[in-house]
């Protein structure tokens, strides 16, 4: 077994958002017109992967930003945009936008310290493997096919007479 995991020696960066899509806010922003809440879709720095994208679309991701005082704002990832319904750009300047950060930052070491953990476990399985693998082509190679030497069978008369000597008789 020689396999190995795509993210053995891999040292991702951290998820993270870089900026809001501008195009995708509502038109009437600073009128009087303008919604209080909606829906600001900020683009990641790389792509996600589905563990992190259930993270962030998880209840824990909702029990955080409850926690940190935004208990109507949802997050929903699209390709490479996370989607923060519910909120404003005011919302996000003044704080929600770090508590997304550190939240994204702590999911993704939390999740690289678990597939870091899931390699080692791997490798060491792997390694077990290849010892056992070894033993039992070792054991396997000692097997001789081979006659055993037959045994020498003496005449009954010497063979009676040291059951006789040993006392196994009486005369």
């Amino acid at each position: 077994m020689n396999a190995q995991l795509k993210i053995v020696g891999q040292t991702p960066e951290m998820l993270g958002l870089e900026t809001v899509l501008v195009g995708s806010l509502p038109a009437t922003l600073l009128t009087d017109d303008a919604p209080d809440r909606y829906t600001v879709e900020a683009v990641f720095t790389r792509k996600t992967d589905r563990d992190e994208v259930a993270a962030i679309q998880g209840s824990e991701m909702r029990a955080h930003l409850s926690a940190n005082g935004y208990p109507t704002v949802e997050l929903r990832v699209a390709d490479r945009r996370l989607e923060i319904a519910n909120t404003n750009l005011e919302e996000l300047h003044d704080g929600l936008a770090a508590v997304i950060a550190e939240r994204l930052a702590e999911v993704s070491a939390d999740l690289q310290a678990d597939r870091e953990i899931a390699a080692h476990r791997f490798q060491d399985a792997s390694d077990r493997e290849q010892v056992r693998a070894a033993s039992v082509a070792a054991l396997a190679e000692s097997v001789v096919f081979a006659r055993r030497a037959a045994p020498v069978i003496g005449d009954d008369d010497a063979r009676i007479e040291d059951w006789v000597e040993e006392g196994g008789a009486s005369r």
